[in-house]
């Protein structure tokens, strides 16, 4: 069977990557479903008896788009067939290509003894991070076949941050990266999309960047310009991280590392966590209120949403020697402040007894678990005045916070809420210290846009 592919150049990119995982990501129609399609036909073709599953979130999303898609796309019978019953195609070659979605995260259970050589996600963000990774082990068989995980997708969704840390941040888009994994390495690429890349789309329908310029201001930078520093139902919009000023801190949020005055007041918020992560940050206060995030201990495995398992003795422990070596908080009276429900007696000693007793145990007050007055406050603090200050600042240095706060999005069942399905243990530990060093809601002040590229000029630039 001959095959003939019409592809754009981001989509050849595509199917040409050679790294064990690929991130086609960015603006919407860039081709990106499209070019799943393409590779994997010519992936079937070119590795026959070749084994490949094809994912999206929910089923209704997998029909109305990569089986209608496909149907069109592939050859007719008797060079290919597909089974509607069982969503697998076949083609003359003996290579299957199989349909899947994976609405809960228990649903990647169903393919625990499948094998596969290529697993293709559309829409990665839609998606958490189990999922993916406890899909990367389906990657095995005996074949000889070039095997690898090859996702597309836009910014936003509800794993818009795991995304974003994985493909994104760091990285340099194009080239393969090589990362350390356990027992080895394996290179990852991301190859961003625009819609310049699809021409085809453009010429079709013209009106089609009218009606993205008509979007919300977040949403046309996701989805036209393919920006990963916004997130679709991000709870702090106002989070902004701008290298080029963290030495000025002027309209940034995140700086880099000074030394903390003397006489400021230094804070401790803690969240705890064993299954899940716990989460320790230390603030400085200066004299007028203003409050600085200057280093954080997150309990994770490295796995999301995975805690170390340490015991509050553990935890006190390390706390305690944290407070007595680390250069910005050694000598200084540190004031800690923790989710109330460390305090409960229910079974005996409480958490926050425990994390006190002994010579290196260390003291917390009870935090105020208001929600809504929490996370107004964090908004306060996050806004800036007319000279590009504002109330909370976090070292360059945190990492943690400065990956899993800004991606915070709202809860469906509480709309004025965080969705606390999310990582959201660092920002309860700093709500309760802001709680404890409240401040009054004053003006904010839209900062300057920072420069992007903006190849159709939809920003308005140029005119």
């Amino acid at each position: 069977m001959e095959l003939t592919l019409k592809a754009t150049p981001r989509q050849l990119a595509f199917i040409r990557a050679d790294a064990d995982e690929v991130l086609f990501g960015g603006a919407a129609g860039g081709g990106k479903s499209y070019g799943q399609l393409l590779d994997t036909l010519y992936y079937a073709v070119r590795w026959p008896g070749s084994r490949q599953l094809l994912l999206r979130r929910t089923y209704p999303e997998l029909e109305s788009s990569l089986i209608l898609q496909h149907l069109e796309l592939f050859p007719p019978r008797p060079w290919y067939e597909y089974n509607v019953s069982r969503h697998v195609g076949t083609l003359q070659n003996g290579s299957k290509v199989f349909f899947g979605y994976s609405e809960n995260e228990k649903d990647v259970r169903r393919y625990q003894s499948a094998e596969f050589d290529v697993i293709r996600f559309d829409e990665l963000t839609h998606f958490t991070e189990y999922q993916y990774t406890y899909l990367l082990s389906r990657l095995r068989g005996t074949r000889p076949f070039p095997r690898s995980m090859k996702s597309s997708t836009n910014p936003g969704g509800a794993g818009h941050a795991w995304v974003k840390a994985r493909f994104i941040t760091g990285a340099e888009p194009n080239v393969p990266q090589t990362v350390p994994v356990r027992g080895g390495t394996m290179t990852r690429v991301f190859l961003p999309s625009r819609l310049t890349d699809n021409p085809a789309l453009l010429r079709a329908d013209p009106g089609y960047v009218d009606r993205l310029r008509a979007l919300p201001e977040k949403e046309y930078k996701a989805l036209l310009l393919g920006e990963w520093d916004i997130c679709e139902g991000q709870v702090f919009a106002e989070w902004r991280n701008d290298p080029e000023h963290y030495a000025d801190g002027a309209w940034t949020h995140v700086i880099r590392p000074f030394a903390v005055p003397g006489h400021w007041r230094i804070w401790r918020g803690f969240d705890f966590g064993y299954a899940k992560p716990f989460s320790v940050g230390w603030y400085a206060a200066d004299p007028d209120g203003k409050c600085y995030r200057i280093h954080e201990w997150y309990g994770c495995t490295g796995e999301p949403d995975v805690g170390l398992r340490l015991t509050p003795q553990q935890i006190a422990r390390e706390i305690h020697d944290i407070e007595h070596s680390h250069e910005l908080l050694r000598g200084r009276q540190v004031i800690g402040v923790a989710d109330p429900a460390i305090f409960s007696r229910s079974t005996g000693a409480s958490v926050a007894e425990m994390m006190a007793a002994g010579p290196r145990g260390v003291l917390f007050s009870p935090g105020d678990n208001n929600r809504l007055a929490g996370k107004m406050q964090l908004h306060y603090r996050l806004a800036f005045d007319r000279n590009g200050a504002c109330g909370l600042q976090v070292f360059d240095t945190c990492r943690q916070f400065i990956r899993t706060v800004p991606a915070l999005t709202y809860s469906a069942l509480r709309p004025e809420d965080v969705d606390t399905a999310q990582e959201d243990h660092i920002y309860d530990e700093c709500r309760y210290v802001l709680m404890a060093n409240p401040i009054s809601p004053r003006a904010a002040v839209q900062p300057p846009a920072l420069p992007k590229e903006d190849p159709l000029d939809l920003l308005g630039r140029h005119r």
